[in-house]
């Protein structure tokens, strides 16, 4: 079971790429982007659907490029230069040094970007010996 909120992740229309963003790099893509690795500063990742970094994200965001609201980023560090969601844009404050131990969630909420800990919904299971 997915958390609540993010069911939507579940997409035909996902790539998955491993590798991390450098300075100058840029990927795009028309659904949702899963990045096994970092987003550099100066790098940038746009999608029309939800954007999902396993890593530190430091570059340029932009999930839900078409207009898409309910798009989501996540993070494991959630460190952006710019973070859009459809047309709404932020960044994060000049004097503020957020670091977060946890996974980030961004998202539309109440017609303004929205940042919190991501809440796994699940509880994981290990085969015991």
């Amino acid at each position: 079971m997915l958390p609540n909120g993010i069911e939507d992740l579940v997409d035909e229309n996902t790539i998955l790429i491993q590798r991390t963003l450098r300075s100058g790099q840029s990927i795009y893509h028309d659904g949702n982007v899963v990045l096994l690795g970092d987003v550099n500063p100066g790098a940038e990742l746009v999608a029309g659907g939800n954007i999902i970094v396993l890593g530190t994200l430091r570059g340029v965001v932009h999930a839900g490029v078409n207009g898409d609201e309910k798009a989501i980023i996540i993070a494991f560090k959630l460190l952006p230069t710019q973070l859009r969601i459809a047309n709404h844009i932020t960044r994060a404050p000049d004097d503020e040094q957020v670091k977060s131990e946890q996974p980030e969630i961004a998202r539309v909420k109440g017609g303004i970007v929205t940042i919190e800990a991501f809440q796994n919904g699940g509880e994981r299971q290990r085969k015991g010996s």
